[in-house]
């Protein structure tokens, strides 16, 4: 392959990407322009801006993409039910694709006529930003440094920074690999590569022990419109405010903790530990408004699209024709999921106590045994003759 003469880096600023800097220009011998992408990993990016030019970079793109990220990725999973293999609320696989189209819109910008990423070569976002930007310009080049340099160990990499004076927030002490966003937090590495041990409360960032959590538990009101999350109790939000104010108050009373193994697309078991305060609340009460406003076979022909709309996610298929095909069914099915869902949160619990919505399908008199009992209940001896009929005619020809 050729060598490209200039690259735009989707850059993190920590050990990976702030490595590849270096690497890329020492190898290539390319320009190398930063793009990074504000989705609520709670740095200074001035900061993240100062670094990668003083590691080499020759210029640096920073979009502040919180909002986006949240109503056109976050919100449409929350929608689906989207949890990959029922318990990852998918934070690091939704930001690669916003990423990469603003990757993509920068290096097309730039001229650039390649892009890269700081993903392993075992790992799931490797495929995330590679398909992606095939899906959205394959004419660009894709680098994956990590895949090609010689470096065997991220101890190694930690050398080869404090050599070169790269400062990076890892340490042989603490070898987290944590990538951080406004919707969860990805750990790996070090002891939680062990999946017999507890996670040490030093991997956690934004969520108390639930031993540590006040000893009263916290009402929480939650409004929906059209199956999106608008307001707190009782008070309009737009989706970042909203999701700060729930990871916080949800973080405080240890809700949202994830420690789990699951099946990575390239073939491997890995452990892996999230934390998703916000998250876990606000499917906890979106799920609890489809059960109140959603019939019977939409609600139960939604759980198997669910399954089918994380992996989309997690294969890093999100520009695909079948997830945009998907949430057009979705979308349909939230039209009336307008209603408002009130959660208790207790040492680590996000419990749902009620629900309310103009388009609840609960039918107080048909459902009641006091005296407001509407139910025709002399309709069941036929239902159950004719629901029972094709067990019986199995049962006599025994």
């Amino acid at each position: 392959m050729e060598k490209p003469k200039k690259v735009v880096l989707a850059y993190s600023g920590g050990l990976d990407t702030s490595v590849i800097i270096r690497w890329l220009i020492d190898n290539y011998g390319c320009e190398v322009i930063a793009f990074s992408a504000d989705v609520g990993q709670q740095e200074d990016m001035e900061e993240v801006r100062k670094k990668a030019l003083a590691t080499g970079a020759s210029k640096v793109h920073i979009y502040d993409l919180k909002e986006e990220f949240l109503r056109d990725y976050c919100f449409k999973a929350l929608k689906a039910q989207a949890l990959y293999e029922g318990k990852y609320p998918l934070g690091t696989a939704l930001n690669r694709p916003i990423i990469s189209k603003y990757l993509v819109e920068v290096a097309e910008k730039e001229g650039a006529d390649a892009v890269a990423h700081g993903a392993t070569g075992k790992g799931n976002d490797q495929v995330r930003f590679e398909v992606s930007v095939m899906a959205l310009n394959p004419d660009l080049k894709c680098l994956a440094p990590v895949r090609e340099w010689e470096f065997r160990s991220r101890e190694e990499e930690i050398e080869y920074a404090q050599k070169h004076g790269i400062p990076v927030p890892v340490t042989k002490d603490k070898p987290y690999s944590i990538d951080l966003n406004i919707w969860s937090i990805s750990i790996e590495c070090g002891i939680l590569e062990d999946p017999w041990e507890e996670p040490p409360e030093d991997a956690y960032l934004i969520t108390k022990s639930p031993h540590e959590a006040p000893d009263e538990p916290l009402y929480l009101e939650i409004d929906f419109e059209g199956g999106e999350p608008v307001s707190l109790n009782g008070e309009k939000m737009d989706p970042v405010s909203l999701m700060l104010k729930l990871n916080e108050v949800g973080g405080q009373y240890g809700v949202g903790r994830v420690d789990m193994v699951e099946n990575r697309l390239v073939g491997i078991k890995s452990r892996e530990v999230y934390e998703a305060p916000g998250a876990t609340i606000l499917y906890a009460a979106h799920r609890e408004l489809e059960h109140l406003c959603l019939d019977r076979e939409t609600f139960r022909f939604k759980e198997y699209l669910a399954v089918k709309y994380a992996e989309l996610v997690y294969y890093g298929l999100w520009f695909s024709p079948l997830r945009e095909a998907m949430d057009a069914f979705i979308n349909k099915t939230q039209e009336r999921l307008t209603g408002t869902v009130r959660v208790k949160l207790y040492k680590g619990q996000c419990i749902p106590v009620g629900r309310q919505s103009p388009y609840s399908l609960y039918d107080y008199e048909l459902a009641t045994y006091d005296a407001a009992d509407a139910f025709e209940h002399r309709a069941g001896e036929g239902f159950c003759k004719i629901w029972g009929l094709p067990l019986s005619v199995v049962a006599r020809k025994k």
